[in-house]
């Protein structure tokens, strides 16, 4: 990860691209990972003189995705998505995701997954915790979901399943 920290830091500098509030947006499954896996990461980054927009526990008790939070992801140079098992359970991780994806195809947003205890292809097949996670969503009928959004996310972590990223285990 330290190169990619490297990467980071002198694309930020740039002039080619438009000027940014954050060098990454970084996504995760606060559950999973915000007390150990994350929570090392971003320390690093910050170590690194990276500048990290991290949500704090306190959004992630919203209902909605936060303009504030969707402005962080367009104000990225990059985001880092650490997808572990439990990722597309949480409906907030999924809006997020979608929106990531987006700003990856229409603003130039470099996406960099982390599979924390993930395959990939469970992730772009939707497979296993995955799977198991879209059948709650359905399964719930919450209103605000409609048929059309699940496709949406679908397509986003196929997308994101889809980029070379980090495979982490037991490390």
């Amino acid at each position: 990860m330290a190169s990619t920290s490297t990467q980071i830091v002198s694309s930020s500098s740039s002039s080619s691209t438009p000027p940014r509030r954050y060098d990454v947006f970084l996504s995760f499954y606060g559950k999973d990972t915000r007390k150990s896996f994350t929570d090392h990461l971003y320390t690093a980054l910050v170590q690194k003189g990276i500048i990290v927009f991290r949500d704090d526990e306190k959004l992630e008790q919203g209902k909605t995705i936060s303009k504030e939070l969707i402005k962080a992801i367009q104000e990225s140079m990059y985001a880092i998505v650490v997808i572990s098992p439990n990722y597309a359970s949480s409906r907030w991780c999924l809006i997020e995701l979608t929106k990531i994806v987006e700003c990856m195809k229409y603003s130039g947003l470099e996406v960099l997954p982390i599979f924390y205890h993930v395959d990939p292809s469970h992730v772009r097949k939707e497979k296993g915790t995955f799977a198991k996670a879209f059948g709650r969503h359905k399964k719930e009928k919450d209103p605000k979901i409609d048929i059309n959004e699940m496709q949406m996310w679908r397509a986003a972590l196929r997308e994101v399943g889809n980029i070379s990223g980090w495979h982490v285990h037991d490390r």
